[in-house]
């Protein structure tokens, strides 16, 4: 099938905004709580209602700090309930949110800040305050900055407090469904961030169809979600969005290093995700029953999940033999693994980058039925999903409803629809090219089957996405790493893998320069000294320098050095010494399995 189409289930409004949602729910549902926030280490609902007046409250401040509506604002912080708060705040404003991702460099930040024209940033810790204070000679529009850890908020309400309820009402108001709600800036090809502007119309088109698809799973008073993932991603910001929408409760943690201990606390009945989370709930749960000397046990569990869920597809279902298996792994594993999920989760949506077959069936084994998803920056995060009662495993789902996909002779993606992005922001050339003939290139290669399921095989573009979601422009880093003179070629590596990880080859001509000036012995060569803790440390140099323009997430954590060279002959690289990533991927596949495995 070539191309696959869903009606929508969802109205977009043509003169509302983002912030139609918080008035409405104050409004239809004044005692409901939308929103978990922690105090004293102790979840606390936030009704709709006081939503609302602190959403409003910290939005008179904006105003009075002189922000005009279409302004951009950044907000640069983890999640958490401010950032949620925030967001609201800015556009109660008439401003347009520009988030930046809380590990970004200052390089980063001085280009974002930059090119969005940024008259505000929030902050949150002195960490990144600094990281801003560094660039701020070359971003001659900002004029304020906050921090949250230093009573933004608090800041904000106190400087609004004669700010009249009509003014915010008014600003409320002036943006309208086609207009710019955020601008997220996203990797491209060339490694330089590209700003993705994102319009109300977008994410009411995301949004609303994706609850009406997922219904069973938004149920008013009922339902909760806990936001893990970084509020600045486009899937985060589904995340605190798609709450708002039905409304259900949000809750909101800074990082998942305690992720089980908030999951128990919390107890959401969705979880919404990427699959280094699953896999790592998968593997903590393994190495635990290991430890306890049940191993064997927990394999065999694991081994009749996935057959369970695998025959669930089949015709005649599961067994009788098989289903008295599942009922007893149920009472001896799998409910206390679903514990580990928070004990009332129902469901799970996951994206970024794929969950894989085997996992799939895993979870659905165990009575936690992973969605999987796929979309882009542009495609305001879903573009496809698995509906909760049509799933099928190994897909990334059907078409958001009111949207099309396509697939284009060379088998490329391409999109349609209200949610896809309105363009890039001072990019002309990238726009035209991205929204070619009316329809988004996303440049991953897919099919569709008969029923409309996507199944993405291959990507056109050189951005690595790692298993924790995270977009990797390699050649930002690879340049700076090549940079040195030791270094002769580097390739970022990391698809699909838990973090960069990187393959360098060393100058052979500098490197006897290198080895003679250490007393090294002659005639060295990079096989006999790949393992030498001071050429380690020279080349580890050199990926710090590179680690310097991107952000941790993005930074090479593991890098291996090869005995010999990237060569035309090999065709590792073109006549205009590119590199053929598929080709070195393959005959280095041993070496880059070595960078991810645990010792």
């Amino acid at each position: 099938m070539r191309e696959f189409s869903l009606p929508a289930l969802y109205e977009v409004p043509t003169d509302g905004n983002l912030t139609d949602l918080i008035r409405r729910n104050a409004t239809q549902h004044p005692d409901a709580a939308v929103m978990g926030r922690k105090v004293a280490g102790i979840w606390t609902d936030v009704t709709s209602t006081q939503f609302l007046a602190e959403v409003r409250a910290a939005a008179k401040g904006l105003i009075a700090a002189g922000v005009k509506p279409g302004d951009r604002v950044a907000l640069m912080s983890r999640t958490r309930y401010e950032w949620i708060q925030l967001d609201f705040a800015i556009w109660s404003a008439g401003g347009v949110t520009v988030p930046v991702y809380e590990t970004s460099s200052p390089e980063q930040v001085q280009w974002i800040l930059g090119d969005s024209g940024a008259v505000a940033v929030i902050v949150e810790s002195d960490a990144h305050a600094a990281a801003v204070e560094a660039v701020r000679g070359a971003l001659p529009e900002l004029r304020s900055v906050w921090q949250i850890e230093k009573g933004a908020v608090e800041e904000l309400t106190a400087a609004g407090a004669d700010v009249p309820d009509e003014t915010v009402d008014e600003r409320s108001g002036v943006a309208k469904a086609d207009d710019p709600a955020t601008i997220v800036y996203t990797s491209g090809t060339t490694g330089r961030p590209k700003g993705c502007v994102l319009t109300h119309r977008a994410f009411f088109a995301e949004c609303g169809n994706l609850v009406e698809r997922l219904k069973p799973l938004f149920r008013t008073g009922e339902s909760s979600v806990l936001l893990f993932l970084p509020a600045a991603h486009v899937f985060g910001r589904m995340v605190a969005l798609a709450p708002a929408m039905a409304p259900i409760k949000l809750g909101c943690v800074p990082d998942i290093k305690n992720l089980t201990d908030e999951l128990a606390s919390f107890r959401p009945t969705l979880i919404l995700g990427v699959p280094r989370v699953f896999e790592k709930v998968y593997n903590s749960a393994r190495a635990k029953a290991q430890a306890d000397g049940k191993g064997k046990i927990f394999d065999k569990a694991a081994h009749t999940a996935i057959a369970y869920s695998r025959a669930l597809d089949t015709a005649k279902g599961p067994s009788l033999a098989l289903k008295l298996k599942h009922l007893v792994f149920d009472k001896l594993v799998f409910s206390k693994l679903r514990a580990v999920l928070g004990g009332r989760g129902e469901a799970a949506i996951s994206g970024g980058a794929p969950l894989g077959e085997r996992l799939g069936h895993f979870y659905r084994g165990i009575g936690f039925t992973v969605l999987e998803g796929y979309g882009l920056t542009e495609t305001c995060a879903a573009t496809a999903f698995n509906p909760w009662d049509r799933q099928k495993i190994g897909t990334v789902g059907q078409p958001l409803p009111g949207s099309v996909l396509r697939i284009a002779d060379d088998g490329e993606v391409l999109v349609h629809g209200e949610h896809v992005f309105s363009g890039y922001w001072n990019n002309e050339a990238a726009t035209a090219e991205a929204l070619a003939d009316g329809w988004f290139h996303t440049g991953d290669i897919g099919t569709l089957d008969e029923d409309g399921y996507l199944a993405i095989t291959g990507r056109k573009k050189e951005i690595l996405v790692t298993a924790g979601g995270k977009n990797v422009a390699p050649a930002v880093i690879e340049d700076r790493i090549r940079a040195h003179a030791l270094v002769a070629e580097c390739m970022v590596v990391g698809d699909g893998r838990p973090f960069v990880g990187a393959l360098v080859t060393l100058d052979e001509e500098f490197l006897g320069r290198w080895a003679a000036e250490h007393g090294k012995p002659a005639g060295s060569t990079a096989a006999s000294l790949k393992n030498d803790a001071d050429l380690l440390a020279e080349v580890q140099r050199a990926v710090d320098d590179g680690n310097a323009a991107v952000s941790k997430a993005e930074s090479v954590r593991k890098f291996t050095i090869l005995d010999s060279q990237f060569t035309e002959e090999a065709g590792h690289i073109t006549p205009s010494l590119k590199l053929k990533r598929n080709v070195v991927a393959k005959d280095f596949a041993d070496e880059i399995e070595a960078i991810y495995r645990v010792a």
